[in-house]
């Protein structure tokens, strides 16, 4: 038995893009920018990620240019000719999960919060009155 299951982090380098393959099942597709290394041996390289079915379609609107991800799932790679007649190698992810983490990155380096799934925009829950809090006075400095 073997396993394969694969975490990386990294920013989206384009909006992800939604596609249909010939049964109709749809497929996100996205590519991830992930960094390795520190300081002056910092690289980066590029991992092509791909999400099957309605999940992946709910996403799409989320999965912008520049939002950081972390994506878990299965990975390949995949041999290509290249145009100049070289081969080269694909990194590939079948994509399991995908969980937003920090701000898009604006251009002028400012950081924009993330929006909600739609799931995460439930309200929460009304206080209970008689809240030991209640008398607390609302110009803490922090």
């Amino acid at each position: 038995m073997s396993i394969n299951v694969c975490t990386f982090s990294g920013r989206l380098g384009r909006d992800s893009e939604v596609k249909y393959i010939p049964s109709g099942t749809a497929v996100l597709e996205f590519s991830l920018a992930v960094d390795t290394g520190f300081g002056d041996k910092k690289s980066s390289f590029w991992l092509k990620c791909a999400m099957f079915g309605d999940r992946g379609q709910k996403l799409s609107q989320y999965l912008l240019k520049g939002q950081q991800v972390i994506v878990s799932g299965e990975f390949s790679t995949r041999e290509y000719q290249a145009g100049d007649g070289t081969t080269k190698i694909s990194l590939e992810l079948r994509v399991n999960a995908v969980e937003m983490v920090g701000g898009k990155q604006q251009d002028g380096g400012q950081r924009e919060a993330p929006t909600p799934a739609p799931a995460a925009r439930q309200q929460a829950p009304a206080a209970k009155s008689g809240s030991p809090f209640e008398d607390m006075d609302d110009s803490i400095p922090f």
